[in-house]
Parts: C-alpha cells; structure tokens; sequence
C-alpha cells in the first residue's frame, strides 16, 4: 500500500477515513474513490474482490504509452495534427520459449546496444555475418509480403499485427520490434500522416490509406530490417506519387553506395528528388547500422547538408530509410511516446532496405522477390 493525500476519502470498504492507497491502482491511474482504504488490514480483506478493479472492462480503451498500457474513458488530452486517433490495442503477444530472443525482451532495455563499441564504430561484416544478417533479412521480407498481401480496407492493423507475429514464430524468429525499449507490437503500422513507429490497434484500414508496415527479424543472434508504403484500395493522385517518389529516392540513393561513398551524402540524392516534386525529407529520423544490433553506428541521414561522419566500406551493413512528407518536414509525437506524425497533418511514406557494402557496389539484403506484392505502378505495367 502506498501512503497518499486521500483527501478525505472514506475507505473503500469500511468507509473509515482512508489513509492508504492500493499501488497497483496507481500504476493504472484508477479513481481514488475505489483504491483508498483504512489500513492494510482492511486492504486485505477487500483484496479479493478488489483486484478485479485492475482489469478493464471489456469497453474500456486502451491506449499505449511508453511503460506499456494505459486505460481511459477518453482520448489523452493532444492537439491531434491530422483526422488519424489511437485506437484500442490488444494485449501483448507471447513468445515461446524455444525462439532465441534479444536480451531487451526481459525489461525493454537492450543493454547490449547501449553498451557497445558498435555505436561509435561500424564493424566491417566478414562472409559469416553477412550471411546470418542475409538470412534475418530473407525472413523479414517474407513476413513483410505476407502482411501487405493481407492489409485491404477492413482489416485492422491489430490484424497486420498478429501475422507478423505467428509468420516470424513460425520461421523460428522474434520480431525485433517486440518490447524494444517498451514497445508493445511486434510490428510498426504507419498510417497517412505517420511518419513512422505507428503503434497497431483496432483501427480498420479505411479506402484510400497508404500505410507503412515496417518489420525487422531476430534470427539466430541477428536482425534484418525493412519496410514499405503501400496503398489501401484506391488512394488518390497526391498519394500515389508520394509512395513512389519515396521509393523511387531511396532506389537512388542505394545506387551511389559503394566503397568511399560519404554517408552524408545520402541525405543530398534523397532530397534532390523528393524536392524535384515538391516534397520534404525528415530530419528527426534516420537509417542506422544494423546486425547482431537493432540499432548502431553508422547514422545515415536521409536530408541534404546533414553532418554525417564517416565513408562506406566493404563489409558496413546498414539500413537507408527515407521518410518524404507531402507538406512540412517536421515532426510531433502522440501521447504513447512513440507514433510520430507530421506537423500539418500532411501524409508521409517511407521505404526501407538493408544492405552491405561490396567491393564495387553494394548488396541489398531485403531486395523484392518475384513472390512480393506488386506495388501500386507495377499493377499499371
């Protein structure tokens, strides 16, 4: 029990003047008036029926935040920039045990990403990393294909969810998103005016959505990471180009990456084309080195005149990951810690792949395969 100012609440049980409060309603943020009792004795003996109160009914909505999930009766208080709100989100789905799991499952924190070498230098990958991360990577696409075949307008990107999740279970994968400094899916669902790290929910995936499905496996100690914009049944002429300029930039930009190529200089090929046609690249984000890793040096900025360090060589392994905005390039975060969207409202894509540099050129490890979707222009050919 937690000491607090019950302001002269009577107890919940016995309607003496309360003195204490149960700490697991406060965790959950429930009303004073059902958590406050007189003393332990008595929060003892209301224990059993009282625990019922930390289970939320089944019309309460739930929303994430970043220590996980809370419960409210309405939207949390936030000047919303676009017509996307939260929706309900499911409980956490589990992992079995025999699939090796990345060492932030335990608590959210990857101790071993913050406490390495590898955020300040990039590690030159020899053939047996290459092949372990070409393998993660190889999953990563299949789940990937496997959730665009399924995102039509009616299905909930909780749904998106649950394939990801059963499709990486089934390749002997975890899904590196999964509890990653607290996040609860094992995916990220990006919808319009998300730019990225959209969390899914119930929301039904509505005509003329474009959405981001961006998933990453965890496979025998390595990850692979990628994602697509996709369209939702018939997406208006504004979208459709934004989708593929947004690949089409990124495309151009994994063509100049070879040895001595300067990071920074990816940030110049990314803008040039989304502003030949009157788009805006996001600062705040950027493609990463990736590998026994989720996230490590190098940083690859994806905006003109960044202040990237470092030149590409035989061996780096890292991801390119543009986001390109119909209007402003700056972005808001939702309540839950973690949904970023645009600061006008305005619609984002973005596109991901990971690579590793070769001798004369470069290898994209998530590339497409005959089996994969066809992108919007692709069904026009």
């Amino acid at each position: 029990m937690t000491s607090t100012d019950t302001s002269m609440l009577p107890c919940a049980r016995c309607q003496a003047p309360a003195k204490l409060q149960c700490p697991n309603c406060v965790k959950l943020g429930l009303p004073k008036d059902k958590s406050v009792f007189c003393s332990q004795e008595c929060f003892k003996a209301a224990w059993p029926e009282h625990k019922k109160v930390h289970s939320p009914p089944a019309d309460a909505w739930l929303y994430c935040t970043k220590r996980g999930r809370a419960r409210s009766d309405s939207l949390p208080d936030f000047d919303w920039t676009g017509s996307l709100r939260p929706y309900r989100i499911s409980p956490r789905r589990e992992v079995p045990d025999h699939i090796p799991k990345p060492d932030y499952v335990k608590d959210g924190i990857p101790y071993s990403e913050v406490e390495s070498k590898q955020q300040q230098i990039v590690p030159i990958r020899g053939p047996d990393d290459t092949a372990a991360i070409r393998a993660a990577c190889r999953i990563g696409r299949e789940v990937l294909d496997l959730a665009a075949a399924a995102a039509k307008p009616g299905v909930t990107t909780d749904e998106l969810d649950r394939i990801v999740h059963e499709a990486m279970i089934e390749r002997g994968a975890y899904p590196s998103p999964l509890n990653y400094y607290n996040f609860p899916k094992s995916v990220c669902t990006s919808i319009n005016e998300v730019i990225c790290h959209g969390i899914p929910d119930a929301r039904e995936l509505q005509n003329g959505d474009i959405l981001n499905i961006d998933v990453t496996a965890y496979f025998k100690g390595f990850h692979g990471d990628l994602n697509e914009t996709i369209c939702i049944g018939e997406v208006d002429e504004e979208g459709r180009k934004l989708v593929k300029v947004t690949h089409d930039a990124l495309m151009k930009a994994i063509a100049a990456c070879r040895p001595g190529v300067r990071y920074r200089d990816v940030g110049d090929i990314i803008t040039k084309h989304a502003a030949a046609h009157g788009f805006q690249v996001v600062k705040s984000y950027c493609g990463h080195g990736i590998g026994d890793l989720f996230h490590c040096a190098p940083n690859v900025p994806h905006y003109a005149h960044n202040k990237a360090v470092g030149v590409m060589k035989e061996g780096h392994v890292f991801t390119i990951e543009p986001m390109i905005n119909t209007g402003s390039w700056r972005d808001r975060t939702w309540p839950d810690g973690w949904t970023a969207v645009t600061e006008d409202g305005g619609r984002s894509a973005q596109f991901e792949h990971t690579l590793v540099v070769t001798r004369d050129g470069c290898e994209v490890l998530t590339k497409r395969l005959e089996s994969s979707p066809p992108l919007w222009w692709e069904t026009q050919q």
